[in-house]
């Protein structure tokens, strides 16, 4: 039947497509139902992919802004701004390549995309409300039934949220989804939520000359993080003027013909606070209304699809990965766990044996400036679960790569248990640290001790000294400090 599947995938973000072409490749016939204009979900088009464009034209403009400094005549630095049109005409470019090579992948796997909206039907139905391809609209109504013989993935992500008593108009109040087009540099924005998304926009329009200030209800910024990359991240915030208000609460937001007006809460005292725009930046929820799942008997919790270790839902055929799904467990909300998850679950659909993800062991990745990249237990995390735990920590500017890069700021910390040696977690603030992490995350994996680290030959000079640098602090031997 032309309609006829072994897998349909709802959704084609990083967990949906990725899903999609790994079933493919096992020989299963997939259809991918997307109702946005492109391929790639929040994470291609709305989130990961533009606001680190974003951030490397920052990067770009500190470089032009200190011109003198690295030897670059003909530019003054003073002239020196940025051009939001070329922006977002470069970051939009680089956005369609990516989503038209995820169609290029659909075809070269003969996946279907299904362009509409989804409504499961039972255990092997879901009907799609057709849209145009080129507006996005829906076409009178018109529909498609399709089947899934194996199996139904749900992978429809999450999207941004406000807290209750904020109204976000899009327009002076605003989401990330907002953040990323604004055609123009405001004079002066607020941030609530100090999370990844909050801390990335901040250091974006901090550099491109915003006036930035931070709201975050919890005593520290990032504070998922391990407190020691707290504070740094702090301590380089205020240093490029950036203001954070930690243990702070947005009692009250109104807009006007000025900008947004501000009540702030700080150990109960309140201020009035003024500034052009507010993003708000406290969090996701799921996208799983109209879908049609609870009626068919999936257990929900707060809109989240409830699923076991292999993403099974309480209905057999009907499964579920990403941002929409709770576990009863920590789970991340990041493109590469998605990614992860709809490999594993393609490889079970298709036969495979396949084990679950170990969640102790995702880098979790933050595109600030400093940039931060962690994995495992933070020292405090260690503590509480009755690690004897032994620190070795080794600062970015006895490098002599950080010094010629010119970006001297931050450490990488070791935790690690101290009778076996066990390396628990690595927690990197500093200059490519989004990239330093992927020796940490194998290092957890492989169950790796310090001593091992410390027998590692790191290249020199590179930023990946400090890895090794700090191994040999936490036996108390570093080289170079």
């Amino acid at each position: 039947m032309a309609n006829e599947y072994d897998v349909v995938v709802v959704g084609a973000g990083t967990g949906g497509y990725v899903a999609a072409i790994r079933a493919a490749q096992l020989g299963l016939k997939v259809a991918v139902v997307e109702r946005q204009k492109a391929l790639g979900g929040t994470c291609l088009i709305w989130g990961c992919i533009p606001t680190k464009a974003l951030l490397e034209h920052a990067h770009a403009l500190k470089v032009a802004q200190s011109a003198k400094e690295w030897g670059l005549t003909g530019i003054d630095p003073a002239g020196v701004s940025i051009d939001m049109v070329a922006v977002h005409a470069r970051k939009d470019k680089m956005v369609s390549g990516l989503t038209g090579g995820i169609e290029m992948l659909f075809k070269k796997n003969k996946i279907d995309w299904i362009k509409g909206s989804a409504r499961l039907t039972g255990k092997q139905g879901v009907e799609v409300t057709l849209h145009d391809p080129s507006t996005g609209s829906g076409q009178g109504g018109a529909t498609q039934s399709l089947t899934a013989t194996k199996e139904i993935i749900v992978a429809t992500g999450s999207a941004p949220r406000s807290v209750p008593g904020i109204e976000v108009d899009r327009k002076k109040i605003i989401f990330s989804d907002e953040a990323i087009h604004l055609p123009y540099v405001p004079k002066s924005i607020a941030i609530m939520g100090s999370g990844a998304v909050g801390v990335e926009f901040a250091s974006i329009f901090k550099s491109y000359g915003s006036e930035v200030t931070v709201i975050e209800l919890l005593p520290r910024l990032v504070p998922g993080e391990d407190e020691a990359v707290s504070a740094e991240l702090e301590r380089t915030f205020k240093k490029r003027g950036i203001k954070v208000l930690t243990g702070s609460k947005v009692t009250a937001a109104r807009t006007g013909a000025k900008g947004v007006e501000l009540e702030v809460e700080t150990a109960g005292k309140s201020q009035k606070l003024s500034y052009d725009l507010l993003l708000v930046a406290t969090g996701r929820g799921p996208v799983t209304e109209g879908l049609g799942a609870e009626a068919l008997g999936v257990k929900m919790d707060r809109g989240y699809v409830v699923v076991d270790s292999l993403f099974k839902t309480s209905v057999p055929g009907i499964s579920a990965i990403g941002d929409v799904i709770t576990m009863g467990g920590p789970h991340y909300q990041l493109a590469h766990v998605s990614s992860m998850e709809g490999i594993v679950l393609a490889e079970r659909i298709a036969g495979h044996a396949v084990q679950p993800i170990n969640y102790d062991h995702v880098p979790r990745c933050t595109y600030t400036e400093p940039e931060i990249g962690s994995v495992g237990l933070t020292e405090a995390q260690a503590k509480q679960q009755g690690h004897d735990v032994r620190v070795g920590t080794f600062p970015f500017r006895a490098l002599a790569r950080a010094r010629m890069a010119g970006e001297t700021d931050g450490f990488v910390k070791i935790v690690a248990e101290k009778k076996y040696d066990e390396v628990l977690g690595v927690h990197i603030i500093g200059p490519r640290s989004t990239e330093l992490i992927a020796e940490a995350v194998m290092a957890l994996r492989m169950e790796v001790t310090v001593e091992e680290l410390i027998r590692t030959i790191h290249a020199h000079p590179t930023m990946s000294e400090a890895v090794g640098e700090a191994a040999h602090a936490a036996h108390g031997a570093a080289i170079h400090l």
